[in-house]
């Protein structure tokens, strides 16, 4: 048998398998788009006279108001703590990234817990000038579209301040040098230079909030937002028309599809290339007396507002439930979200090693580049439209299977995949198959393929060669995909509230039907575990950002 011949029977196995993982992890997407065109009771028309045209409006401006915030705030501290040297820009460069630790569902729950009438904001207001009811002075009103835009705004900026941070990290300091010669000020090399070149990376971040915004489901439901995530929950659950929600969701998806393309054709109007002085270490604007104050300021308020106030509210609530950590309940439901986190990130990063060797086995093959990207639909997808298309093809295999032995043998299976935890553990795995895919690749190819010639010529075959040869290189890379989804998994709340088996809670979900009843101090301690376990990744992304350029 030939070289040849000997690698494709080899290979061929791979290609098979990564096919079908990239198959089934998109079948969601597929049952979505199907129950919308073939739904039991079509409710299309009625959906377009009544409630679509409120539910598209109210997204495009949550979009609009958290894009907006998101930039203001990500790209002007970025650029701070990139190009200027101030007092406490070392502390600042990681702490804006603490809010991604937070999720927005319990950030609003923080906050109108503070600022609603009976909280202590209003009532020190009231106590302070003698005030006596509502009607004596006005407020504004945190459960409301503005107040929404605000919450999302607060944890989604880092999205991108960090690709901003990156791109400015990258920039040549040839081009800064020289527009300072020509007379420039810094403000104007920041918009006449920095700031084009950076709008790419800009324009990315920007996607990744938007459709944060879309999949948003606590913050929007709490504050009682007619988005189209809320409304995919109305139509399912409260109407009792899953085809009704599918046709919303797929009105989602096209969203999120526009949002991909805009993106990448942003990308593709700009081409940067590295210089020589791609590494030298950059010489930053000294900044003095007021101006240091106002860049202290603008970092410090992000943070300030986006982290220490929740978690310090969640930390004082949490100190008198301290008894909650032997409560039996409360162990159940974060055994729960352990167990499905960490069962969720396992299968991930098993699934993107299948997929990423089986691209390098076959570099040249463009069919394993397509279920590469095919496999990384889900995560764009939101977790309400995830929910739908995972329940669609599971319930139609319980039913057709249960069907089949009741007419056969008169046995009756019930629900073996829908309703279990099966479920939410695969649209994990489809949601966040994409995070895992991205970290694992990026470590395999700094792999070189001498290696993989060497271990080759040495009689190892595809499989000795990954578990013997770039196990032990990759192994990083393995981790940090593997803690980044477990952290995404704990978080994730639209998918596990419907996917979820009855009476079975995870933190997330313990969060949100307590904080929904008023009743946060009683998941604080919930609340607060969640948002310290976020940390994790919080950290990994500032060493990497750190260390891209020498001297940092």
């Amino acid at each position: 048998m030939s070289s040849h011949s000997l690698q494709t029977g080899n290979t061929r196995g791979w290609l098979f398998s990564s096919w079908s993982a990239a198959l089934l992890v998109a079948l969601p997407v597929c049952s979505v788009f199907y129950l919308a065109l073939f739904p039991e009771e079509n409710i299309w028309q009625h959906l377009a006279d009544t409630v679509l045209p409120v539910y598209i409006k109210t997204t495009l401006l949550l979009m609009a108001g958290v894009g907006a915030l998101s930039i203001l705030t990500g790209v002007s501290t970025a650029w701070l703590v990139t190009m200027c040297s101030f007092p406490g820009k070392r502390l600042f460069e990681w702490a804006l990234l603490l809010p991604f630790a937070v999720p927005a569902y319990v950030i609003a729950y923080v906050y109108t817990d503070l600022l609603e009438y009976a909280g202590p904001v209003q009532g020190a207001l009231r106590d302070l000038f003698g005030w006596q009811t509502a009607k004596d002075y006005w407020f504004p009103e945190i459960r409301s579209l503005p107040g929404a835009i605000l919450m999302l705004s607060l944890v989604l900026y880092p999205y991108v301040y960090l690709m901003s941070r990156a791109a400015f990290l990258e920039q040549s300091m040839s081009l800064r040098d020289a527009s300072r010669i020509l007379g420039c000020s810094p403000w104007q090399s920041f918009v006449r230079i920095s700031l084009p070149i950076a709008r790419p990376s800009i324009a990315v971040g920007l996607s990744l909030v938007s459709m944060e915004t879309i999949n948003d489901f606590g913050t929007v439901d709490y504050f009682a937002v007619k988005s189209m995530s809320a409304g995919i929950y109305d139509t399912w659950l409260n109407m009792s028309n899953l085809g009704g929600a599918a046709q919303i969701a797929t009105m989602m998806m096209i969203f999120v599809v526009i949002l991909i393309t805009l993106e990448r054709a942003a990308r593709a109007r700009q081409k940067q290339f590295h210089t020589s002085d791609r590494y030298k270490a950059i010489d930053p604007y000294a900044l003095h007396s007021w101006r240091a104050g106002l860049a202290i300021l603008a970092c410090g308020v992000p943070v300030l507002a986006g982290f220490i106030i929740p978690v310090g509210v969640l930390g004082v609530y949490a100190t008198n439930h301290l008894d909650q950590l032997f409560n039996s309940d409360f162990l159940t439901h974060a055994s729960h979200s352990f167990i499905l986190s960490g069962s969720a990130a396992l299968l991930c990063v098993l699934l993107a090693v299948l997929l990423t060797y089986a691209k390098r086995l076959n570099p040249n093959r463009i069919s394993l580049v397509s279920a590469v990207r095919f496999s990384s639909l889900g995560y764009a997808l939101p977790g309400a439209v995830l929910a739908i298309g995972v329940i669609i093809p599971l319930a139609a295999f319980d039913n057709r299977l249960d069907a089949f032995l009741r007419e056969h043998w008169g046995i009756s299976t019930g629900l073996l995949l829908s309703g279990t935890t099966f479920a939410v553990i695969f649209a994990y795995c489809v949601r966040f198959l994409a995070v895992s895919t991205g970290a694992v690749d990026s470590s395999l190819n700094k792999v070189t393929p001498t290696m993989d010639m060497a271990s080759r010529s040495l009689g190892m075959t595809p499989g000795s060669t990954l578990l013997k040869v770039h196990f032990p290189l990759i192994k990083g890379g393995l981790l940090t995909a593997l803690l980044v989804v477990f952290v995404d998994c704990m978080k994730e709340l639209p998918a596990t509230l419907i996917l979820r088996p009855f009476n079975y809670d995870t933190l997330a979900t313990y969060v949100y039907q307590f904080a929904s009843d008023e009743q946060l101090e009683e998941c604080s301690l919930a609340a607060l575990l969640i948002v310290l376990v976020g940390i994790i990744p919080v950290i990994l992304l500032s060493r990497s950002i750190t260390g891209t350029r020498k001297g940092n």
